[in-house]
């Protein structure tokens, strides 16, 4: 598992980079302090404080490269 930091400005962000991440086949997860949601999902995405940065966990089920090159705009 690979892990990146990531920030979301706002609502138009989240389902710009949940519809990156929808398009990638494999695992990917959020993490915000103690709480972990699918990076997948919007309603999981937004019940976390996005004024933060977050962390990206790519699971090794994914083709990093591809991953990477659609998530540049998230990455801190």
């Amino acid at each position: 598992m690979k892990s990146l930091n990531i920030t979301l400005k706002d609502i138009d962000s989240v389902k710009s980079f949940v519809n990156a991440v929808s398009m990638q086949a494999g695992d990917f997860d959020i993490v915000s302090d103690r709480y972990v949601v699918d990076a997948k999902s919007i309603m999981g995405i937004l019940s976390l404080d996005i004024s933060k940065t977050l962390r990206l966990n790519i699971h090794d089920n994914v083709d990093y490269d591809s991953a990477i090159e659609v998530l540049k705009p998230y990455i801190v």
